[in-house]
Formats: C-alpha cells, sequence, structure tokens
C-alpha cells in the first residue's frame, strides 16, 4: 500500500494540541504519519515511476511488434558460417571496420545481430545491423542497448523509467521512488493487519472492495484491498529496483561482496595465461582456427569452443579482444528460464580457454540478484511475467491516486487535511525508540535517499508542531 493515511480518526483542527498516545498502540501511531508522510511527498515519484513502469514491462512484445521486420529471417535455407554473415555486415557499414559483438541467430526464423562501435552513439549503445542467416541479407539497422540488446522504443521507454531523460541526475528520482516503495507499502500492510485485528465486522471489505460504500469510506476500501493484493509485489519491485540505484545499489553491492554473494566476473587478461588454460587447454588443440582480433572467421571458431566448453543455448554474444592482451569472450545471454550466463574466455592465437564461469556455481544471493533483476525486467518468464508486472504497476499507480483523494476528502473547508497526530514516540518504551532509532539510522545508511527525505520528514514535523503551538497560543 502506497500513499496517503488509511486508518485514522478524522483529522484534527490545526489548533488542537498534539494529543498523548498510550504505549499500546505508539507503534500504529508511528506507521500511521510516516505512511502519511511518506505518501504525500515520495507519492509523485513513485506514480511516475509506476506509469513509466507499466510501459516499459510490455515493451519486449512491443519491440517484436515494431522490429518485426529486423527480428525476423525469411530464408529456410541452413545458416551460413557466422563469419559468412558478418563480412556482409560490414560491407553493409563500409569502412574499415570490425564488430565489437556479434549475436548469432538464436533459433530458425530470426536473424543474427552484428553490433559496431558507433562514436555518436551513448554509453552501452551499439549499431546492431540484422543478418538473415541463410541468405547473409540485410533485413536492418537499429540502435541497440547494453546486453538486453533493447531497441530503440524499448530503450527509450527504459530511459523514460530510469531516469525521466534527464541523465545522470534522473536516476535520483528513481532511487527516490524504488527506496521509499518498499517502506510505504510495508507500512501500509502493518496498519491493514491492525485494522483487521481491530474490525469486528466488514474484514472482507479490506480485501476486496464493497461497492455500496461511497465517499471517504468507499476511496478507503479501494486503497485497502488493492494494497494488500500488491503489497508483496510492490516491495518486490522496491528491492530488485534499488539494485540499479547510483548511491543504494552501490551499498548493496558491497555488502553482498562483503557477505560473499557477489556475483562472479570473468578473467579476460591473457597475462600468465598458461596456467590459466589448466584443465581446458586441450580444447584449443583439435581447432585449427584463425588469429586475429576481428577476424570473421574467428567467430565461428570461439564459439565452437565454448559450446564444447559449457555454452548450450542459442542465445549467445560472442566479443573479440576490447585490447591488446585481452581475451575472446563467449556468453550466453538468456534471461529466460531457465537462466543461462555461463561464459568463457578464450586467447585467440591459441585457442585456449583462459577462464570460464558457470551460473550454477554462482553465490545463492548472485543467483537471486540475476533472478530478481530479471524477472523485474519482465525477461524470466516471458509474457506472463510482463503482464504481471504490468497490472502491478497499474495498481500501484491506483493506490497513489486513491491516496490522494483520500487526502483531499479529509480536507477542512479551507485549506488541506491535516496530518495524523504527532507524538506517537511520547508513549513509547525505552527499547521501541531504541529500535526506531536504529532501524532510521541503518536504512539512512543504506539506502541514503531515505536518509536524507526522513531528514525532510523531521524537519517538516517539528515545522508544523510549531505552527500548531503558535495558533492554540492565539
Amino acid at each position: 500500500m502506497t500513499t496517503t493515511d488509511a486508518d485514522r480518526a478524522p483529522a484534527p483542527a490545526a489548533s488542537d494540541p498534539s494529543p498523548p498516545r498510550t504505549r499500546k498502540d505508539w507503534f500504529t501511531a508511528l506507521l500511521r504519519r510516516l505512511h502519511f508522510f511518506a505518501g504525500v511527498l515520495v507519492g509523485p515519484f513513485i506514480l511516475v515511476a509506476a506509469l513509466s513502469g507499466a510501459l516499459y514491462a510490455i515493451t519486449p512484445t512491443l519491440d517484436r511488434i515494431v522490429y518485426a521486420h529486423e527480428l525476423t529471417a525469411p530464408s529456410t535455407a541452413a545458416p551460413l558460417p557466422l563469419a559468412d554473415q558478418i563480412v556482409a555486415a560490414e560491407r553493409y557499414v563500409g569502412g574499415d571496420v570490425s564488430p565489437v559483438a556479434v549475436r548469432p541467430a538464436p533459433e530458425p526464423g530470426t536473424t543474427t545481430r552484428v553490433m559496431f562501435a558507433d562514436p555518436s552513439l551513448g554509453e552501452s549503445e551499439t549499431r546492431a545491423v540484422f543478418v538473415d542467416p541463410g541468405s547473409a541479407e540485410i533485413r536492418g539497422d537499429l540502435t541497440a542497448y547494453g546486453t538486453s540488446g533493447a531497441l530503440p522504443v524499448r530503450t527509450w521507454v527504459s530511459d523514460l523509467h530510469r531516469t525521466l531523460h534527464l541523465g545522470e541526475p534522473g536516476r535520483w528520482y528513481s532511487e527516490l521512488a524504488a527506496s521509499w516503495l518498499g517502506i510505504v507499502a510495508l507500512a501500509g500492510l502493518g496498519l491493514w493487519v491492525g485494522r483487521m485485528r481491530r474490525a469486528r465486522r466488514g474484514r472482507a471489505d479490506l480485501v476486496r472492495p464493497n461497492r455500496s460504500h461511497t465517499g471517504y469510506r468507499g476511496l478507503f476500501g479501494w486503497h485497502a484491498s488493492i494494497g494488500v493484493w500488491v503489497v508483496l509485489g510492490a516491495v518486490f519491485l522496491s528491492a530488485t529496483g534499488i539494485t540499479w540505484s547510483a548511491f543504494a545499489g552501490a551499498n548493496v553491492a558491497d555488502l553482498r561482496a562483503a557477505v560473499g554473494g557477489g556475483t562472479p566476473a570473468l578473467s579476460t587478461s591473457l597475462e600468465g595465461e598458461a596456467g590459466a588454460g589448466g584443465e581446458h587447454a586441450h580444447h584449443g588443440a583439435v581447432t585449427a582456427a584463425p588469429t586475429g582480433a576481428a577476424n570473421p572467421a574467428t567467430f565461428d571458431a570461439v564459439l565452437a569452443i565454448a559450446q564444447r566448453i559449457n555454452v548450450n543455448t542459442g542465445q549467445v554474444e560472442i566479443k573479440p579482444p576490447s585490447a591488446a592482451g585481452k581475451a575472446w569472450v563467449v556468453q550466453e545471454i538468456q534471461r529466460s528460464f531457465p537462466t543461462e550466463v555461463d561464459a568463457v574466455a578464450i586467447d585467440g592465437s591459441t585457442m585456449q580457454v583462459t577462464d570460464r564461469i558457470d551460473f550454477a556455481a554462482f553465490p545463492l544471493l548472485a543467483k537471486l540478484s540475476r533472478w530478481g533483476i530479471d524477472t523485474h525486467m519482465g525477461s524470466m518468464f516471458g509474457l506472463a511475467n510482463q503482464l504481471v508486472l504490468f497490472v502491478l504497476a497499474l495498481g500501484i499507480a491506483a493506490l497513489v491516486v486513491l491516496g490522494y483523494a483520500m487526502w483531499w476528502r479529509r480536507r477542512p473547508t479551507s485549506g488541506v487535511a491535516a496530518p495524523p497526530a504527532r507524538g506517537a514516540l511520547r508513549g513509547a518504551p525505552w527499547w521501541g525508540i531504541g529500535l526506531v532509532l536504529l532501524a532510521a539510522v541503518g536504512l539512512g545508511i543504506l539506502l541514503p535517499f531515505v536518509g536524507y527525505t526522513l531528514a525532510v520528514f523531521v524537519v517538516l514535523d517539528i515545522l508544523i508542531g510549531l505552527l500548531r503551538r503558535r495558533a492554540a497560543v492565539r
């Protein structure tokens, strides 16, 4: 449950002093105030992230529709060697160019991507030339982004979702939304549980909306019932979204590495390669392959070696050495279930395997991170995954809108609705205050944008209290 307070008594007048809280309900009062302030102040960011996220969830399907010509291959002939397909792409591009990566057609009826660097493109972007593997016909020429290979439509929506097309500063909005979404959702869940425990009748209205209710009560019913169905999904999107953030994401990565849950990295350095080849060196001895960093025929050779090591899926990316003293890399890029991200590094001169990584050997935290990210992106379970994300994102957006509508309904004749009463911690036991402070400090360190905005909430709370005391004196 996101946005505003859904479980409080009618708003007190602005002149009312802050009422004391009993020790029994201090935590509920604290959740209520947190849910209100975070919802009202962070709600707009969550709304934008939810709506753009709903659109992003269906972009893999949109890509396949919009770029059907580039992605499909009409030829039914047997695939040509990668070398022939690469040469055709190089001739099409013209000039003295070599591919920086090649993605062979993953299955019959699809195209091969031959990817070139282009100084006019942005970071992580490449020029992708689509080749019919059976005829070497050029089917298209598009800009692709990142490991996902996102094409222009998906890339545009992705950048809207991540940065609002504002560049690096725009990432702050998405980090703020991701950081607070889970906290507000859990606070709302706590209020929902408390309401269920206290309710003697009408509990069903907290699980599904009662259409006979109108006004504030009707809005609350929709807010509570939608919230309880999407709360776990909201927490999941928050947790996985944080991994992409600039500041909290770095903290999460450091924490994972500290507990041995980091993602293994493939070494492409050829220094000391004689020892690195180890038990896999014999795989190169049976392949008389040409050398040269970007020789088209070498792509076929290194792929054949990798397929004998641990590459067993059609979704593969082959990268030539990025610099002198570096190895070729063949990596699985299958993000759907079952996850396939095995990779092999190969010396292009000796055709020996110098390093490998296997997803099966990843630490559990690294596997969970991979699965979580791929599910968040809608690629893990295909169309079903995308539809669930689409509905979930719309549900979160609806909660924000309903929360603001409830807030507006509760406003006095003039002005806006007052926040829930202050003083929640005054009735809390010492250990409760200690736990709240520890949680606030811990969250502020792990999620810096939560720390910053919590400080803003505290300042606002103090100012509101001072204003209300001054009004009471008058």
